[in-house]
């Protein structure tokens, strides 16, 4: 296991439970194991594998030029930061979102997530 800091012992429980591509074909049925933002991005992670001294989680991104399924690193995600000191906030970076517990991703209320989940149903 990494000691990146987003790795929770519920994270890890959850990518266990839900390896890459386990829950392929379930739309809205899929459960988001967790919610990570910064800012006005939310990534929402339906699933994950260990690779080396990483994780690859795969699941729903909104906020971005596009919200789209993808996938992205934990380390990555453990990396990214925004300089927001000019603002008088210091530097931000990604969060797991607390108390968060994993549903079907059709019942998440986001506005954006779900005119997303309906779009790619259509």
């Amino acid at each position: 296991m990494n000691m990146n800091r987003l790795m929770t012992p519920k994270l890890e429980e959850a990518i266990n439970r839900y390896p890459l591509y386990s829950q392929d074909g379930k739309g809205k049925n899929a459960v988001c194991l967790a919610v990570f933002a910064i800012g006005n991005v939310r990534w929402f992670i339906l699933e994950g594998s260990h690779e080396d001294d990483d994780t690859t989680l795969f699941g729903i991104v909104v906020g971005l030029a596009e919200d789209e399924y993808g996938y992205v690193s934990l380390n990555e995600l453990a990396a990214l930061e925004i300089d927001c000191r000019k603002q008088g906030f210091g530097i931000l970076q990604v969060v797991q979102i607390p108390y968060f517990a994993p549903q079907p991703i059709g019942k998440i209320a986001d506005k954006r997530l779900q005119d997303f989940l309906e779009r790619m149903a259509g």
